[in-house]
């Protein structure tokens, strides 16, 4: 019983990973391409909130009920699938990071703008391109690892 829910709460760590991540990703793009300050600015208020509420509990859930099930099962956490979920997880750690700061930053540079009565700034647009780009390798490690979770191959 203890597997199960284990297991259990794993995969819903994972879906709600996955689930944040695309939604906020989304939402984020959807605001940004309004160029409306305002309405950058108060998505990316939210995107925020979601990202320290939803994926970082997941986020940190996460390797724990990862580390009980591979006791539960005997499983090697440096080798094989497990090993490289681990790595690609610290992959997605470190693009995810940096993009929570970057919303923060775009979030703050959009309230500005919005205060001002003025066009979203310059260096929210690099901020924005910085943070598109990060979402590639860091929320294509986590659909990898889903991948490596559910195949199990033998590497």
């Amino acid at each position: 019983m203890t597997y199960l829910i284990l297991k259990y709460l794993h995969v819903l760590g994972a879906t709600v990973i996955l689930g944040t991540g695309m939604g906020i990703a989304f939402f984020m793009l959807a605001a940004h391409l309004t160029r409306d300050a305002a309405f950058v600015a108060r998505t990316a208020g939210i995107v925020v909130t979601a990202d320290f509420l939803f994926t970082a509990t997941a986020v940190f859930a996460q390797p724990l009920t990862g580390y009980w099930l591979a006791r539960e099962t005997g499983a090697d956490l440096l080798t094989g699938w497990l090993g490289a979920a681990l790595l690609l997880y610290g992959v997605a750690g470190l693009f995810w990071i940096p993009v929570v700061v970057i919303q923060m930053r775009m979030r703050d540079l959009a309230v500005a703008a919005t205060l001002r009565g003025e066009a979203l700034p310059a260096a929210y647009h690099r901020l924005f391109r910085v943070w598109f780009v990060f979402g590639f390798p860091g929320f294509g490690s986590v659909l990898v690892i889903v991948w490596l979770m559910i195949a199990r191959p033998a590497l």
